[in-house]
Parts: structure tokens; C-alpha cells; sequence
């Protein structure tokens, strides 16, 4: 039995609030947000309100990811939520979509650090197999962080995460002092029509809250899961839409709506008008700290979900290994091999396409967990409820945020696009097989890994 001493010693190892919220945070606010308000400018101001659409959407799930996370605050978050509310197989294909597209979305992060690092160290931006090198090189430092363990890559997400938010914050904040409202006039760029321009924003936005989920996965090496993850998946959402909405006003008043569209360093742009030429290397340093912070969060995700599914036999044996210091560190390891190759594909002339294909379709499986976890309480409810009636009252307020929270992933999904839905459909599919694979295993007793 594990002395109370010990106890204290592997709490000692686990996240508190301000490492879960800056691990949903620095997940979310990675590279896009430093470019998005030069896309939005094609639309026009009209594009503050699709944000604050996109957001309040967001803030749903994040409510309803916090209630799951007081009523099953198991490793694996939205894999947990879909196995315990709709079974195995829909646990698997979960799991399986989510982890497909954390490594993916992995190897994107580290060619944009790559690109950011480059403002100061020419070479990268010319030179593919250094470039690779340098991606490849942060990948396994990383892995190395988190191998060492949980609580010290959420020392390093923390920090990156505070480095991160400074020239954002000051952007975003310091620059509503500088804004031109004429900027603001029409709202409505182009031919668009107002509701068509609102939905093509709000399109473009909701990409940036993936990843509000972050402090439901490692809910094994949480304190007081119950009470943390729902604050931090809350708090985090909010400071990062608080940030979004913020910074696209304030570059939108601050750069004229012609030039903004333009601009290829739409933040940097504002700060080297407010403060001078000097802040906009201060800018692309806190992109590259944002792309470095987003990695590192992004890998401790990419252990614990395969951990969480081999532990339930639905993944191989050696993914459900704890090292010495309580790491999936098989899970890492697999993981950053797989994003490594996929980099390495990216920085290889003539395959850039098909890495962005693959990106493209990781964003849509990253969606697919956002529909199970909607209505999942309420599968969970009717799963427990046995011989009892249901508590209408609790139903009521699960349907409430459900109801809403599937409505908006299921538009979401629908606004990736019909090629993105069609081929990430099929990535989901190819996963069967494998499920059938490991449940054949479990029905005549052999061995569920392999080599193990």
C-alpha cells in the first residue's frame, strides 16, 4: 500500500490551476492568432462579431467539458467522456481521430516556429535540411521535458505561456489607446453580404479555440480534478477569447483595413507603429515563444492519450507503460517519431502539398471529440440511472449546454469544407480495423499489443 508521504511525493509531480490553464491557453493560442487579423480584413470589422460568435460557442464547450470533467475526471478527457457515454468503439474512434491529429498538428507547429526563428536567423528560411534540423531538434527537446515529467513541462508551458501573452497582451490592450475609428467604416468589405461576411468570419475563428479541451486529458495527474479542470478549461477559454477579440479590434483600428490585408505580420505591424521598429522583432519572438509553448503542450497531450486508451486495451500494451517518473514515455516517443517524419516530409521539396493535406485533416478529426463530449452527460446519465427515475433538473441543464454545444461543433465541421469532411471521414473509418484488431485479441485471449 502507498505510504501517505508518498502520496504527497507524486502530488508534488501533478499540475495545479495555473499549470492547467496555462496548458489550455498555450494550447490555443499558437501561430494563427499572429496572422488571423490580416485574414479577417478582407471581410471587414464586421469580423469582431464572428468572433465573438465563435467565442461564445466556445465558451459552451468549455462548459460542458467542465461539467464531464466533475463527472468522470479520468485520463483521456473527450476519449473518457465518448467510451463511458457511448461505448467502446465510439471511445476508439475518438481517440484515435484525437491523437491522429495532435502529432499532425504537431509537425505544423514546428515549421511555423521554424518560420518565426527564421526573422532572426536567416539561413532557416532558405536552407530546407536546417530548417528541418532546428524543428526536428525542438521536437525531442520537448519529448525530453516531458519525459522527465508532468510537472516540469507544465513549468515550461506556464512560462512560455506568460512570455507568450506579453506582446500579445500589450498589442491587444496598450493599442485600443491608438485606435482610428474611421477604420472601422464599412463594416462590410467587398460584395459580401452582412450575414454571409459574419459566417465567413466566424468560419475562419472557431479554428483558433481547438484545444480548449487541454486540462481534461491529463486528469490523472491533475490536483483535484473535480475542481480544477472545470476552472481551468473556463478561465483558459476565456483569457484566450478575451485576447482574440482584443487584438483584432485594436490592429483593426490601429492598421488601415487595405493595408491590414496585406500585412504578413499583422501584430508586429501594430506594435512597430506604436512603439517603434524595434517591437516588431519583439513581436515575432513572442510568435516563436507561442509556436514553442503551443509544441510543448501539444506533446504532453500527444503520451497521454494513447496511455488512456491502452490502459482500457484498445491500444497497444506499451503505450499503457508508466516510466519512473510517472510518463507515458512510449507514447511521446511514437508520437514525436511520427511528427519528425511528417516534418522531415514538409522540408522535402515536392511534398510540402501533401503535408498540408494531412494538416487539413487533422483539423477536422481535432472536431469529431467536440461532437461525442456534447451530448455525452446525458448517455452518461441514462448509462448510471439503473432502476432509478432521471434527475430531470440535471437532464434539463445537460441538454441546455448539449443541445447547443453539438449544434455548433456539427456547423464547425460543416464549415472545414466538403474535402476536409470527406477525407478526414475516411481517416476515421481506417481506424476500424484496427479496433477489430484489438477486440479479437481480447475475444481469444492472446496478447492485445504488439511485440509485447
Amino acid at each position: 500500500m502507498e505510504s501517505a508521504e508518498q502520496r504527497q511525493q507524486d502530488k508534488k509531480q501533478f499540475l495545479g490551476l495555473w499549470m492547467c490553464t496555462a496548458l489550455v491557453v498555450g494550447n490555443m493560442i499558437g501561430s494563427g492568432v499572429f496572422l488571423l487579423p490580416s485574414t479577417l480584413a478582407s471581410i471587414g470589422p464586421i469580423s469582431i462579431f464572428g468572433w465573438l460568435f465563435t467565442a461564445a460557442g466556445a465558451i459552451v464547450l468549455a462548459l460542458i467539458f467542465s461539467r464531464l470533467s466533475r463527472l468522470e475526471p479520468d485520463v483521456g478527457g473527450p476519449y473518457a467522456y465518448a467510451r463511458t457515454g457511448f461505448g467502446d468503439f465510439a471511445g476508439f474512434l475518438v481517440a484515435w481521430g484525437y491523437w491522429i491529429s495532435i502529432w499532425s498538428a504537431n509537425a505544423a507547429i514546428s515549421v511555423a516556429l521554424v518560420s518565426y526563428l527564421a526573422v532572426f536567423w536567416k539561413p532557416l528560411a532558405t536552407n530546407r535540411v536546417l530548417g528541418a534540423v532546428v524543428g526536428i531538434a525542438a521536437i525531442w527537446l520537448l519529448t525530453w521535458v516531458n519525459a522527465m515529467g508532468i510537472r516540469r513541462a507544465g513549468w515550461v508551458q506556464l512560462i512560455t505561456t506568460i512570455l507568450k501573452l506579453i506582446p500579445l497582451g500589450a498589442v491587444a490592450f496598450i493599442g485600443l489607446f491608438y485606435l482610428n475609428t474611421a477604420h472601422f467604416s464599412p463594416m462590410v468589405q467587398g460584395d459580401l453580404f452582412p450575414l454571409s461576411a459574419l459566417t465567413a468570419s466566424a468560419s475562419l475563428t472557431l479554428f483558433a479555440f481547438l484545444g480548449l479541451e487541454s486540462a481534461t486529458v491529463p486528469a490523472g495527474n491533475i490536483v483535484d480534478p473535480r475542481r480544477t479542470i472545470p476552472r481551468a478549461t473556463t478561465l483558459g477559454t476565456v483569457i484566450a477569447a478575451a485576447i482574440y477579440i482584443a487584438g483584432t479590434v485594436a490592429v483593426m483600428g490601429i492598421i488601415p483595413i487595405g493595408s491590414l490585408a496585406g500585412s504578413n505580420a499583422p501584430f508586429a505591424d501594430a506594435a512597430s507603429i506604436i512603439w517603434g521598429p524595434w517591437a516588431r522583432y519583439a513581436v515575432a519572438l513572442g510568435a516563436a515563444v507561442s509556436c514553442f509553448g503551443a509544441l510543448n503542450g501539444w506533446i504532453l497531450l500527444q503520451g497521454q492519450m494513447p496511455f488512456a486508451v491502452a490502459r482500457d486495451r484498445l491500444f497497444p500494451k506499451s503505450f499503457g507503460h508508466l516510466s519512473k517518473r510517472g510518463t507515458p514515455v512510449v507514447g511521446l516517443v511514437v508520437s514525436s517519431a511520427l511528427v519528425s517524419l511528417l516534418l522531415i516530409m514538409n522540408f522535402t521539396r515536392g511534398l510540402v502539398e501533401k503535408f498540408q493535406f494531412i494538416i487539413l485533416l487533422a483539423t477536422m478529426t481535432c472536431l469529431v471529440p467536440y461532437i461525442f463530449s456534447s451530448l455525452a452527460e446525458v448517455m452518461i446519465m441514462i448509462k448510471l440511472k439503473g432502476d432509478k427515475p432521471l434527475d430531470r433538473k440535471r437532464m434539463i441543464k445537460a441538454l441546455a449546454l448539449g443541445i447547443p454545444g453539438f449544434v455548433y461543433s456539427a456547423w464547425t465541421i460543416a464549415g472545414s469544407g466538403a474535402e476536409t469532411v470527406y477525407w478526414g471521414f475516411l481517416l476515421l473509418i481506417a481506424g476500424i480495423p484496427v479496433y477489430v484488431w484489438f477486440k479479437w485479441r481480447q475475444a481469444t485471449g492472446s496478447p492485445h499489443s504488439f511485440g509485447v
